[in-house]
Order: C-alpha cells, then structure tokens, then sequence
C-alpha cells in the first residue's frame, strides 16, 4: 500500500519538527550576571551620581544558528526615562564568526581588547564602548538587555556618524538568530 501525500507530507513535516527540536538553543550566559540578579558594582558606570568602575562583564554564547557569518552585541535599558527610547549601553558590530566570548572589560572605548575587525558604536552616552548601569536614583531597578545577534553578514556597513538605533535596524535586518541575557540594577534614594 503506498501511503497518500498528506500522510508523506505529515511524516515530513514530523521529521522536520522533530530535528529542529533537538538543535540546541543559541544561549548567552555570563560568569558575572546571573538572569534577572543585580549587576555587581564594579560594572556600574561611573557618573551621574554612580561609583562604579565601568567595566564590561565577561560574555559568552554557545549554538548560534548554522550560517552564521559574524556577531553583534547590543546591550539596552527599555526603562530609562527617555520618553520611550530607552537607553543603548554598549553596541558592538563586526564580531568575527569564531568568536564565542568577550573577556571583562572588552568594552573599553578603544576596543583594544576586542575581536580584530570588530566595531564598537557610539552609545547614549556619547562615546562608543562600554557605559554601565545608572538608572536614576529611587526608580524601581532598570531592566539591562544584552543580546548577541547571530548574523548572515560578514560585515555590516555602518557610515561614520550612525546611531545606535541605525546598527539596531542594520543588525536586525541580518539577524539568524540571537540570545538574551537580563539583569537589574538600581540606585536607592
């Protein structure tokens, strides 16, 4: 008896499902952040009424999506009192395809201790690299959004002068996948 094209196209379909569910999840952990826990101090910025010492936390991914060309780093607060904006902490673009972890303190506004041929954008802060936590003082503890992107590029064109929101859209526009990690941080009255 050969079997109909609906149940060859269901066993397909089982098949595909059942091997994509096995494929391991793009994930991005840190040894320093802990999901949903408070951001130690020594990556706090250093301003605006915070002492911290400003240093990026160590970063690592593992399973990025297969076709996978280079990588993006994007860290963000959604609840920075910028009138729907949020904040950019720290955007990082042109990561090579090897490369699976940034060391602490990578985030240094020359970058020295990036990835060759990686590029870091200006932040809300006004210079590129990496600017921690600072939520104002006496609001409820701000959401930080690290996500790596997995991307189909190489490398993505970015013109001198562009906002973080343009690498944003640029990055999102070549995503194959990406991984989040959240923690909070927030400053008593």
């Amino acid at each position: 008896m050969r079997p109909t094209a609906a149940a060859f196209a269901a066993g397909c379909a089982a098949l595909v499902l059942s091997s994509v569910g096995s494929a391991a999840a793009f994930e991005l952990s840190s040894p320093e952040l802990k999901p949903n826990a408070t951001i130690p101090e020594k990556n706090v910025y250093n301003g605006f009424g915070c002492k911290g010492d400003n240093i990026s936390p160590a970063l690592s991914w593992k399973d990025a999506p297969n076709g996978t060309k280079s990588f993006a780093l994007m860290v963000h607060d959604p609840d920075a009192p910028t009138g729907g904006a949020g904040w950019w902490h720290w955007v990082v673009y042109n990561l090579p395809a090897d490369t699976t972890s940034l060391p602490d303190g990578a985030g240094s506004v020359d970058g020295k201790n990036l990835p060759q041929g990686a590029a870091q954008q200006t932040t809300d802060f006004g210079v590129p690299g990496w600017g921690g936590p600072c939520p104002p003082a006496g609001d409820k503890p701000h959401r930080y959004v690290f996500t790596v992107y997995a991307l189909k590029v190489d490398k993505l064109d970015i013109p001198a002068g562009a906002s973080a929101s343009f690498v944003g859209f640029m990055v999102n526009a070549n995503a194959l996948g990406k991984a989040r990690l959240t923690a909070k941080y927030g400053l008593a009255k």
